[in-house]
C-alpha cells in the first residue's frame, strides 16, 4: 500500500543534453550517444534506489518528445518543423504520411537495460494511440478513428513485447484524453486493443485537463490504474472522484512539476491525507503530477526525497510500517 513512483521522464544531465546537440550536428556518433544515455539512465536508477522510490522508471534519457520519439521509429511517419507545445517549449510534430508499420520494438531495449540495473520493478513506458494521433498531423487515414485504431494495434505489439521482456508494470500515457472529452469512447476502444490479453499491471497517465468532463466514463478505460495530476490544481479536483466511487487503482500526483518551488514535507503529507479521504490505502500510489524533465536534476531529486519522506511518515501514522 501507498507505493511511490514517478510518471516517467527525468531531467537529462548537462553532459547528455550537450551530447544530444552534438549528435544532431553530426559531431558524435550513435554509439557514443547511446553510451551516454545509458550512463544517465544508470545514474537515475541509482538515485531512485537511494531516495527510496518503490516502482522505478528509467527516466527516458533516450527521448526528446513523447510522440516524436515513437513516430521516428515507425514506418509511415514523417516529422514536421518545430511546433509550439506550451510556453516556450517546441517539438517536431509527427506527420502520418502512409500506412503505419512497426518493424521492431521501440522501447524494449531501454526497459531491459534499466531493469538489469536493479532488483526493484521498472515500469515499461510508452505513449498511447489516442495521444499519438492527437499530437500528429494525419495525411493518410480517412478518419481520426482509423488512425487511432491503427496505432492501437501497433502499440499493443509493443506492450506485449515489454511484458515478454519482464515488465510487471506498463504505463501507456494518454494525456490528450482529458482535452477531448467528446472522443473518450474512441480512446477507450483503442486502449481495449492495446491491453488485450496483457497480464502485467497496466497504467494510464492523464494530466492537466478537466477531469470532470471524463468522469466517471474514464473508469471504463481498460487499464488497471489511472495516474492523475492533483498538486498543480491544489487538490480541488479530488471531489470529482467522490461520487460515483472510484473503482480502479490510482497514482495520485502530489508534487507540482511545473514549479521550481520545493514542497515541504508537511505540504505533501496534507495532500496525501486529503487523497486518502477519497481513495482507500489499497488503491493508492503517490508520485509527481507529471514527468520531472522540466526541472533541474537537483530539483527533481529533492522533490522525490520529500515525496518518499512524506509517504513514510503517513505509513508510520497509519501503522503500515
Amino acid at each position: 500500500m501507498l507505493e511511490t513512483t514517478s510518471v516517467g521522464s527525468f531531467p537529462k544531465p548537462p553532459y547528455l543534453t550537450k551530447a544530444r546537440v552534438e549528435h544532431q550536428r553530426g559531431r558524435i556518433g550513435d554509439t557514443e550517444l547511446v553510451d551516454l544515455e545509458r550512463r544517465a539512465t544508470s545514474e537515475w536508477i541509482r538515485a531512485q534506489e537511494q531516495i527510496g522510490i518503490d516502482i522505478l522508471v528509467h527516466g527516458e534519457m533516450e527521448r526528446g518528445d513523447m510522440t516524436t520519439y515513437f513516430a521516428e521509429q515507425l514506418e509511415g511517419y514523417g516529422v514536421s518543423g518545430l511546433v509550439r507545445s506550451y510556453g516556450n517549449r517546441y517539438y517536431r510534430k509527427p506527420i502520418i504520411e502512409s500506412a503505419l508499420v512497426r518493424n521492431k520494438p521501440m522501447s524494449v531495449a531501454a526497459f531491459e537495460f534499466a531493469q538489469s540495473l536493479t532488483s526493484r520493478p521498472v515500469k515499461g513506458m510508452l505513449t498511447g494511440p489516442y495521444t499519438m494521433c492527437d499530437w500528429s498531423f494525419d495525411e493518410h487515414y480517412a478518419t481520426r478513428r482509423d488512425a487511432v485504431l491503427a496505432l492501437a494495434h501497433i502499440i499493443h505489439e509493443e506492450v506485449a513485447d515489454l511484458e515478454a521482456a519482464g515488465a510487471r508494470y506498463i504505463q501507456i500515457d494518454e494525456p490528450a484524453i482529458s482535452t477531448r472529452p467528446d472522443e473518450i469512447d474512441l480512446a477507450i476502444a483503442a486502449m481495449a486493443i492495446v491491453t488485450d490479453g496483457i497480464k502485467a499491471t497496466t497504467i494510464s497517465h492523464i494530466c492537466y485537463g478537466d477531469f470532470r468532463t471524463i468522469y466517471p466514463r474514464i473508469l471504463s478505460l481498460p487499464v488497471d490504474m489511472l495516474d492523475l495530476e492533483f498538486a498543480n490544481s491544489h487538490f480541488n479536483n479530488l471531489d470529482i472522484f467522490r461520487t460515483p466511487r472510484f473503482t480502479k487503482k490510482i497514482s495520485v500526483g502530489v508534487l507540482d512539476v511545473h514549479s521550481h518551488v520545493l514542497e515541504s514535507k508537511e505540504q505533501v503529507k496534507e495532500g496525501i491525507r486529503r487523497s486518502l479521504e477519497v481513495f482507500s490505502p489499497e488503491q493508492v500510489w503517490f508520485d509527481p503530477d507529471c514527468g520531472l524533465k522540466t526541472r533541474t536534476v537537483d530539483e527533481a531529486k529533492d522533490k522525490l526525497r520529500v515525496l518518499v519522506e512524506a509517504v513514510q511518515d503517513i505509513k508510520r501514522e497509519m501503522r503500515l510500517q
